[in-house]
């Protein structure tokens, strides 16, 4: 519905629930009051994909389709407990999801809840999302999960292969540990976990999906030449996929202290064995994000600020993908890495942010993937960045301002520290912390040089 329960915001087109409205229509549902460690947020947003209505929601009701089609927001997602497979005209199923922000300076957020599908009609459906509090008499105090009012979406199918989705985010957040309140308010206001960036996203994973399956394959020119068979070919978008998953999912770690860094042991096939080192942090800039992507996405200007240079790169192959020219899949030859290893990279940018993701590969898991062999357990070890809006005001050559927003830049290197070595001692953990912490500083400062902006 519209009026009178959505509010436009005057400053960013954005629509909110008015929530004494709201409180009056349904008076069976408390709203209680946004204190400092529960806050209320709600968004609606709407938007053209790719996909058939009946597609989307068997991707909505299956909890690893659900992930895939949203790898840069959902995590971990699992059914409980189907609670009705179709009697009532559609499914209905408890279920659990664990939701990842762009920086690893805002907790992530967790929902328990119902998510009930129905078709309206012949060429209408509805998804909706309200948690069940599953933790009632358990928990004491503050609960340490978010919570969800109605949410979801309304799916009216096209009939020409598109949807028209509406899609609306009301929830209460409530903020286990203590957080970077500055990040987390230029994040959320600007919808990181809103409606947009739900639709923004499903965009284009269905623009990703059917070029996968071949519908929308552009001309030979794009692929280089390198690709002779079609199953090399979504081998390669599927593991730059797992690649891209795998990046955001390390930015869900579990405190929040600016510069984060953590060693783990690795057991897991599909990355290499050992123990790894990941370092992240975010950071403020005064420049919009298509700047600031722009920097990154040239090798030139890369290089100079990279944690792993990739100087004199030959492009061994690239795939290109979807509506804004900057999404692309790239096999990359560095000159400055051995001979027999090559550079998977993902780039991609939307009205909502963008980001860049690589990993090194060996030639012949490289080899295989592209003539069509099994790519399931290629071991991928990603780094990369993320760049979001932040809506603030940002800064002209001449350092003037403009009306384009600022950016929040959030960069994540894994590195392999000693293969199967365990360092045990206290003193080891903390040499290879203090050498991370060295190259992510470094890192940082040269950064803010190449971008002018060094006085920050």
């Amino acid at each position: 519905m519209n009026d009178p329960f959505w509010v436009d915001s005057s400053s960013d087109r954005q629509c909110f629930i008015h929530r004494e409205i709201y409180g009056r229509k349904f008076s069976n549902q408390v709203l209680p009051p946004q204190t400092s460690t529960g806050r209320i947020e709600s968004s609606k947003d709407c938007g053209i994909v790719s996909m058939t209505a009946v597609e989307l929601i068997h991707n909505f009701l299956d909890p690893v389709k659900w992930m895939n089609l949203f790898p840069t927001i959902v995590t971990k997602p699992k059914t409980i407990e189907v609670l009705d497979s179709g009697t009532w005209g559609g499914s209905m199923q408890l279920m659990y999801e664990k939701l990842h922000i762009l920086s690893p300076l805002v907790e992530a957020r967790e929902f328990f809840f119902i998510r009930c599908c129905r078709q309206l009609d012949a060429t209408t459906w509805i998804m909706v999302d309200i948690s069940y509090d599953i933790f009632n008499g358990i928990q004491c105090g503050v609960p340490c999960y978010s919570l969800k009012f109605p949410s979801g979406c309304a799916i009216q199918d096209m009939g020409n292969g598109q949807s028209k989705v509406t899609w609306v985010e009301h929830v209460q957040v409530y903020e286990k540990y203590q957080v970077n309140h500055i990040f987390r308010d230029l994040l959320c206001d600007h919808e990181a976990y809103g409606a947009k960036r739900w639709i923004v996203t499903l965009q284009r994973m269905c623009e990703r999906f059917n070029f996968q399956k071949g519908s929308t394959y552009p001309t030979r020119h794009d692929f280089k030449g390198v690709f002779h068979d079609p199953e090399g070919l979504k081998n390669t978008i599927k593991v730059s996929q797992r690649m891209v998953k795998s990046f955001f999912e390390i930015l869900s770690m579990t405190d929040n202290r600016g510069d984060r860094i953590s060693i783990r042991k690795n057991e897991e096939i599909i990355q290499p064995k050992g123990f790894i080192a990941i370092a992240t942090t975010s950071l403020w800039l005064p420049l919009s994000f298509q700047d600031v992507f722009s920097f990154f996405n040239n090798d030139k200007t890369r290089n100079q600020v990279c944690v792993e240079p990739l100087y004199n790169n030959v492009n061994y192959s690239e795939i290109f993908f979807g509506t804004f020219p900057g999404n692309n899949i790239t096999i990359i030859q560095p000159y400055s890495m051995h001979k027999e290893m090559l550079v998977l990279e993902e780039t991609s940018i939307d009205e909502m942010g963008a980001f860049l993701v690589y990993a090194p590969i060996d030639l012949r898991a490289i080899t295989s993937i592209v003539n069509g062999g099994d790519a399931t357990k290629v071991p991928i070890l990603p780094s990369g960045i993320i760049i979001s809006p932040d809506g603030r005001l940002s800064l002209n050559r001449d350092n003037t301002a403009n009306a384009q927003n600022g950016s929040i830049l959030t960069m994540t290197f894994q590195i392999m520290i000693c293969g199967n070595n365990n360092p045990t001692s206290r003193q080891q953990k903390m040499e290879v912390v203090g050498s991370v912490h060295g190259v992510l500083s470094a890192t940082i400062l040269r950064i803010k040089e190449a971008l002018g902006c060094s006085d920050l």
